[in-house]
């Protein structure tokens, strides 16, 4: 069977007609010997059967003809029409009275221009667009990444089992369960991987401000963050699985008090993420971080003044001037530079330590509105400012 389909046969069994198809597409004819019996077709296993009983069984090998290559000129009427059969396209189509188009919903992108989430674009990335259904019937707009996931570094963070989950609640009696509205929405997109997530529609080209469906390490990182929020209370009174949040307890007087836990963590202006403070006010220096910073003691090695540089560093865009002040200790890093710590390092290291307890709260800049970048270059070095 897989034979003959692999040359889609053609059999007429009572005309003893049998077409074959080459793999070039030629067809080849066979006919067989009229005669008073009619063909059946058995099995693989019958026709062994009837091998060992004695039967006598005659093997046939069909192959191709090469036939001879056939021009337009040799073939008649299509001769008459050889421009019909040019062998590219000349350029553009014309205009027709059917044009493919990828229609969205309607309000589906100005309404994520409206809110901020996405933005007009110029990536060079560009995924399409398709639609899944919710649970309540709804349609949500998704992006198809696969082929930006097939070039994602996978994260590890590993999502809970379902069954470890279930294990949680022995005992509990009443719950509660709240999911995220626009969960994944929640969360920002590095600046520097914005681009990344462009997609195409018929409007226009975007990007996502903030995180997309489709991503391959989108559950895990809105995962972390979900664990990051509700760290202190996980396998005491809540379950967290992505943008899924369950509340059991064992008695309804320890209910009340657990659902109000969970609803004023979910009211707080305020969360802390990735060492920062982050409100409606702007985002600030994590204090607790700082504390790090403050206790530690005066290196006595490059190595010790590169893991200072670097968890000072980490909060340098809450530095004016961050690395002049820095550069009594920079200079320490340099090649062929011997270790000296004189009074200008520990002026310098005493600086940073006072203005990062002193950081300013950083305010979002609104999108929306115009910047203008100045820059100057002098024979040291460059210099730019966003304003």
């Amino acid at each position: 069977m897989d034979w003959l389909v692999k040359y889609q046969a053609n059999l007429d069994c009572a005309a003893k007609r049998m077409v074959l198809k080459t793999p070039k597409g030629d067809e080849v004819l066979v006919i067989g010997e009229r005669g008073n019996c009619l063909s059946n077709v058995v099995t693989a296993l019958r026709a062994e059967r009837m091998v060992r009983k004695g039967c006598e069984a005659v093997l046939l090998f069909v192959r191709p003809v090469e036939a001879e290559d056939l021009t337009i000129g040799d073939v008649r009427t299509v001769k008459e029409f050889p421009d019909v059969f040019s062998e590219e396209l000349p350029g553009l189509p014309p205009d027709r009275e059917v044009v493919f188009g990828i229609d969205l919903l309607p309000g589906t992108v100005p309404e994520l221009l409206d809110r901020g989430f996405i933005r007009p674009s110029v990536s060079p990335w560009g995924a399409p667009v398709l639609f899944v259904k919710k649970k309540d019937g709804s349609i949500r707009m998704c992006i198809d990444y696969r082929q930006l996931n097939k070039l994602t570094i996978k994260n590890k963070y590993p999502l809970p089992r379902i069954d470890d989950l279930f294990d949680q609640l022995k005992g509990a009696l009443v719950f509660s369960k709240i999911d995220l509205r626009s969960g994944y929405h929640q969360l920002r997109v590095k600046e520097a991987d914005i681009h990344k997530t462009a997609f195409r529609t018929r409007y226009g080209h975007y990007e996502f401000m903030v995180m997309p469906f489709g991503l391959t390490n989108a559950p895990v990182a809105f995962m972390d963050m979900m664990n990051r929020v509700f760290q202190p209370y996980l396998d005491r009174c809540v379950v967290v699985f992505i943008d899924d949040i369950l509340v059991y307890s064992k008695s309804e007087e320890e209910y009340d008090a657990h659902l109000r836990i969970v609803l004023q963590i979910l009211r707080e202006k305020e969360v802390t993420f990735l060492g920062h403070v982050v409100s409606a006010e702007g985002i600030r220096v994590d204090p607790r971080k700082i504390e790090a910073v403050l206790d530690w003691k005066p290196p006595r090695s490059v190595a010790e003044i590169r893991s200072f540089l670097g968890l000072a560093g980490y909060y340098r865009r809450f530095v004016k001037g961050f690395s002049s002040v820095a550069a009594p200790l920079t200079k320490l890093l340099w090649k062929g530079v011997l270790f000296v710590w004189s009074d200008k390092q520990q002026e310098s290291f005493e600086k940073l330590k006072r203005i990062l307890t002193e950081a300013p709260v950083l305010i979002q800049p609104k999108k929306r509105k115009e910047f203008v970048i100045y820059c100057d270059a002098l024979h040291t070095g460059l210099g730019c400012v966003l304003m």
